[in-house]
Parts: structure tokens; sequence; C-alpha cells
């Protein structure tokens, strides 16, 4: 089915539980997806740094039992994971508070074994990374970063982006769109959202935004439960299955999303199937508490098991 490398940052993740107690667990958006596509029946392996302390030993085991691959993790003496808290309002909407400054994660970029990592690129199907996942690093890390991928994408990989954006990550919002608009360039999937776009080109329409991403592969998911792929320059409107259920928290939607849009692809799904399987699978994400749902409530026959179209590559 191939194999996806999925770059970024895992915390701790405490979320509201009853009584004003919090339960916790663990997350963070790529790494959200990796256990998606995983679960999925996808190959996928987790690129990110941990501390040898405790709490990254668990980590380290609940990725390889949920089928992680994590020989890419690497481990630095005496640090530590980031921490997020999530509060949630009765929508489900949720706010994200961070402890994250002095990260392992953050010092990806700047390992020894840093280059043995980023040629490793080389020998995936996708590379599979966020806005996020950019913002961890400096300037210099992130150069070494687009081009270790330019290298992967010589070989035959496919990089795709996801625009999940936090502001508090960017020193300011300049910085942050002229890292979008390389990754938007170096893309061959982009995954985006008006949510994560419209704070950094604030009053444009959705016509507007698409515009600025060049590339042949975009799915621009909407406000409201749809999105528009755009192939080859033609846009195609995507309506979403309205959820059924009450909506409890909207905790990775987008990253549950693009599991079930690369997975699909991957088997060979056109753009707008793989857009529906990832509708589908962030509709019964949203209806569950925290970050990765329970084993049992993935949705069954999500992904397509025939190549069904010309577009058979992602």
């Amino acid at each position: 089915m191939g194999k996806v490398a999925c770059i970024g940052e895992c915390m701790v993740e405490l979320r509201q539980a009853d009584g004003g107690l919090f339960s916790r667990g663990y997350g963070g958006d790529t790494l959200n997806t990796a256990v998606y596509l995983a679960r999925l029946g996808v190959g996928a392996d987790y690129i990110t740094a941990l501390g040898d302390d405790p709490l990254s030993d668990e980590m380290i085991s609940g990725w390889e039992a949920e089928g992680v691959g994590t020989s890419r993790v690497a481990r630095l003496p005496g640090k530590l994971p980031g921490l997020y808290m999530i509060q949630t309002d009765d929508r489900g909407e949720r706010r994200f508070f961070h402890w994250r400054d002095s990260a392992a994660a953050r010092s990806l970029m700047d390992l020894p074994q840093t280059p043995e990592i980023l040629d490793s690129l080389a020998g995936y199907d996708v590379v599979y990374l966020s806005a996020i996942t950019l913002s961890l690093y400096g300037a210099e890390g992130r150069r070494r970063l687009f081009a270790a991928i330019e290298r992967a994408r010589e070989k035959g990989a496919r990089f795709a982006f996801d625009t999940n954006f936090r502001a508090r990550g960017w020193p300011d919002l300049d910085v942050a769109r002229i890292v979008f608009q390389e990754a938007f360039t170096a893309a061959d999937i982009v995954l985006a959202s008006m949510e994560d776009l419209l704070p950094l080109y604030p009053g444009v329409t959705n016509e507007t935004l698409l515009a600025r991403i060049p590339g042949a592969e975009v799915v621009l998911k909407l406000a409201e439960p749809a999105s528009i792929v755009r192939l080859e320059g033609v846009p195609y409107p995507i309506k979403a299955k309205p959820v059924e259920v009450p909506v409890v928290d909207t905790t990775a939607a987008g990253d549950s999303f693009a599991a079930a849009y690369v997975a699909a692809r991957l088997v060979g799904a056109d753009p707008i199937e793989a857009a529906r399987a990832g509708h589908r699978l962030a509709g019964v994400v949203v209806c569950h508490p925290g970050a990765i749902i329970p084993r049992a409530e993935m949705p069954p026959g999500l992904i397509p098991n025939h190549v069904n179209s010309r577009k058979a590559s992602p």
C-alpha cells in the first residue's frame, strides 16, 4: 500500500474530564495522522525527537502498539517532550494551551544524526508534514528539510503538505507567509483549510486562496462540512455527509482527514474519492474526545481496495 514518513512533534496531551479533572494522553498533528494511516493499513513511520524520560518511553511504546514505525525517532538525553492542554466548548470547538519551547522535537534539524534522517526520506512513497512541523525549526533547519524533500522527490517520493496553522508558533505572520509559499511551491499534494489560511490571508475568498497555491492537486476544506478539490486547475466541490451524532471535540479532524486522503490515494483512489474518505473519517473522529479515537470506532470499508482511476499515484 506504500510507505509514508510523517515528520513533526508529539506532546503530552491533557484534556478535560469530569469534575474539573484532566486525563493524560499523547497527541500532535502529524503523529495523529501517522496513527490513523497505520490503522488504515499504510506503513507509516514517525520522524521526530524525544527525550530519554519515562513519558518519551511511553510514547514510543504507544506508537509501536499502533503499528507506527519508530526507527527514525531521535532520543536526546536530558530532554523532555512538550505538553499541551485542550479546552472544548459546548459545540466541541477547542482551544490549545502549549508548554513546548524547550521540547526535544525542536532540535531535530540540528543533530549529529540529522543528515542520516533526512537522507532516509528518499525511501518513502510520501513525505507528509504540516505547517506546525515547519514552525518548530529555524530558517536553516527548514532549508535543510526542504532540500531533503526535493532530493526525495527526485527519487520518486511525493510531498504532502498540510496547512495546519498555529500563529503562536511563528515569530510573525510575514515569516509564516514566506514559509507557506515555499511549501506550496514544493508540494505535490496540498491539504489546506479556510480555518488555517484566513488568519494569514484575511478577507479573501475561496477562489483567491486556491489561486495562491500552485500545483495540480489541492484540497481546500471549507468552514461548512465540504471541500473543494482542484485538479489540474479545475475545482470540484465535495459535500461531506452530515454528522448525525453530537460533535464533542474537533481535535484531529484535519489530521484524520489527511490520513484517509493519503491512504486512499496510495491505493489508487482519485482525489475526489479520497476527499470523501477524508470527510467520512473526520466526521467520526469529531464525535469522540481527544485526538485518537478508540480503534473499535474506526469506520469500516473507508479505503477502497482497488485501483479505480487514471490518477493512480498520490
